[in-house]
């Protein structure tokens, strides 16, 4: 019997994040599975009763939170003493977790304070003659890998688009608040501003429907010879836009910048799909202007729809690694496309 333990935490506004709602999503579905087991869930933020009612009806044996302005914004310190707290409060045996920036810093610090052990980036689960059978990607040697632990607490740290979201209707969450007690010198880092990007300029969009990806033959002589960096700069930015699609990028794109060639002056190293650790994971995807080579195809074989543009009809494409393969120039298929979604 497991005691599964679901932890979250607050976005600026109250809300959890739509990964939490899939990791949720996933700890439901294990507490349903594992006979006997029970699911309670633990919210950190400044306020957790928004967050808390949304998900009422999960199915949750108890709502607990660590909340206070020291829990408001992401801190290793506090987010790890927050998660501790949780962890001792229930005894819980497993605990699932969205993949997020402030819970990959803190966890790995709790599952040694409470002598646990921690598997991140999961991309499924399984219950196997009554045991949990996690998977996950090993990228560099192009495998998946099935595992099961015995030792006790159990981190499962559940990737973005593995689940679908947590469906349910609101309600009115008993919760239970945890008290923390915090050292002197925890709160020494502090958050004085956010420093983010106009919507204009971003290009990696988590939540976009569609992922564009940019090869480097947008960098490369065309048919009349010349380099048209300029032009693809405008029709690149241009669909992102009318789209609101996120930008991924090949390495040998990527790999441009420190070869002293051509390169787009908004692409860098975070675009790139395929790198260690990187699980684009959008409902669709265009790759233009590469050849779908391995490396590049097991980056994106999340997308659920994957559609590719290239002058070659033999290219890595052709052989199976995309639902539909465009020979032609891409320059005139995206400026075309353009057009069309700016008269919509």
């Amino acid at each position: 019997m497991e005691k599964i333990l679901f932890i979250a935490h607050t976005q600026s506004d109250g809300t959890l994040p739509s990964v939490a709602r899939e990791a949720l999503s996933a700890a439901v579905d294990l507490a349903k599975k594992l006979t006997g087991s029970s699911l309670v869930v633990g919210i950190i933020g400044q306020e957790a009763t928004q967050a808390a009612d949304s998900i009422a009806t999960c199915g949750a044996s108890g709502f607990l939170a660590v909340t206070g302005a020291e829990f408001a914004m992401s801190r290793y310190a506090t987010d790890a003493a927050a998660v501790e707290a949780l962890v001792r409060q229930t005894g819980a045996t497993m605990v699932v977790a969205p993949t997020t920036s402030r819970f990959s810093r803190a966890l790995p610090g709790v599952v040694q304070r409470v002598q646990g052990r921690i598997e991140t980036h999961i991309s499924g689960m399984e219950i196997v003659e009554g045991s949990l059978q996690i998977q996950r990607w090993y990228y560099r040697q192009r495998m998946v890998a099935t595992m099961t632990r015995t030792q006790r607490p159990w981190f499962l740290v559940i990737d973005g688009g593995v689940f679908p979201a947590w469906q349910g209707a609101p309600g009115s969450a008993n919760t239970e608040n945890v008290a923390v007690q915090l050292a002197e010198n925890a709160l020494r880092t502090q958050v004085i501003g956010v420093q983010a990007p106009s919507t204009n300029t971003q290009t990696i969009r988590p939540e976009a429907e569609v992922l564009f990806v940019a090869g480097a033959g947008w960098t490369k002589k065309q048919a009349d010879g010349q380099i048209h960096l300029k032009d693809a700069e405008e029709l690149i930015l241009g669909f992102l836009k009318n789209c609101n699609a996120s930008l991924g990028s090949s390495k040998s794109l990527v790999d441009q910048s420190v070869e002293g060639e051509a390169v787009l002056p908004f692409m860098s190293h975070l675009n790139q799909v395929g790198q260690t650790g990187s699980t684009p994971r959008h409902p669709k995807g265009l790759a233009t202007c590469c050849h779908g080579e391995e490396p590049h195809a097991v980056g994106w074989r999340f997308i659920n729809e994957r559609r590719a543009i290239n002058t070659d009809a033999n290219c890595g494409w052709a052989q199976g690694k995309a639902d539909v393969l465009y020979v032609a120039d891409a320059f005139q298929v995206i400026a075309k496309v353009n057009e069309l979604l700016a008269n919509k």
